[in-house]
């Protein structure tokens, strides 16, 4: 009689389960509150991702073209697969000391995982997430960017 008595109260629950994810399920489809599906070529124009999205990344340039990469190498070395290639030159300052300068930072987006370990861990936020997120391409070449621009110099006031 027991084995009876827990067998119907198994289906009762079941049952009783079932029908509170469906009416959860109920309230989202016939709820118009929720929409964030985004219709994507054709608002290809006004779209915006959220804040948290990882796109790919990029080293931001002030007006000046000016960024805060240092050239230490942090972010290569806490790169996981080998996606960021840091070149640095060392200069000598008209004080005699030797400083190293950023020649080169290669960043191979087709091997990235977006893992976020260079952003983490870079001493002088120098590197972010972009927004770009559109990166088909016939050439896996156009895929590997270098993230200084040319002529840029490091802010100052990092030193």
């Amino acid at each position: 009689m027991n084995s009876i008595y827990k067998y119907f109260a198994d289906i009762f629950r079941g049952a009783k389960s079932l029908l509170i994810g469906m009416s959860v399920t109920g309230g989202y489809f016939f709820s118009p509150r929720a929409i964030v599906t985004q219709q994507y070529p054709e608002n290809r124009k006004t779209l915006k991702m959220f804040d948290r999205f990882k796109g790919e990344v990029l080293m931001p340039h002030d007006t000046n073209n000016q960024h805060r990469c240092t050239g230490c190498g942090i972010c290569e070395v806490n790169c996981p697969n080998g996606t960021i290639e840091v070149i640095s030159d060392r200069i000598e300052t008209p004080e005699g000391k030797k400083k190293r300068i950023l020649d080169k930072h290669i960043y191979h987006l087709s091997m990235c995982s977006f893992c976020s370990l260079c952003i983490k861990t870079c001493p002088s936020d120098a590197l972010e997430w972009g927004q770009i997120f559109e990166h088909a391409v016939f050439d896996r070449a156009k895929l590997t960017k270098i993230l200084n621009k040319p002529g840029s110099s490091i802010i100052k006031d990092i030193d």
